[in-house]
């Protein structure tokens, strides 16, 4: 794909248990909330498992991050169908045969509410 600026990549993807599961295990991060169904039965997912699909995105892009910042506006929960939509900021040619390239991010659930915000910079290789 030729990114340019103003470019819009989009991403979903639904949150189940063995994402939360897997997830649990690579990162250690066993807070109750993510191990526990609440009531309904759900359990919040990880807050960096969300932040993946900014990071997917960014990755097929053969991108090398230098800097992330991540603001988590509310939870997500398994069952829950989150959209990722990647707008282009800065894509430049640089000397040394890399690209710059900074991005900024919104993702919402299925009920259209914000659940993350952020943005990325780095260098595509």
């Amino acid at each position: 794909m030729n990114l340019k600026v103003g470019d819009v990549i989009s991403f979903e993807r639904t949150f189940t248990e063995e994402d939360v599961e897997l997830f649990t295990k690579v990162s250690w991060d066993e807070g109750t909330h993510h191990v526990t169904p609440d009531e309904q039965g759900r359990l919040v997912i990880q807050g960096l498992l969300t932040a993946t699909l900014p990071t997917k995105i960014g990755g097929e892009q053969n991108v090398l991050a230098r800097t992330m910042n991540f603001e988590f506006l509310r939870p997500v929960f398994t069952g829950d169908t989150i959209i990722c939509n990647v707008t282009i900021d800065v894509f430049e040619k640089q000397e040394n045969n890399r690209t710059s390239i900074k991005a900024s991010f919104m993702c919402m659930n299925q009920n259209g509410k914000e659940v993350l915000t952020g943005s990325f910079a780095g260098v595509i290789l």
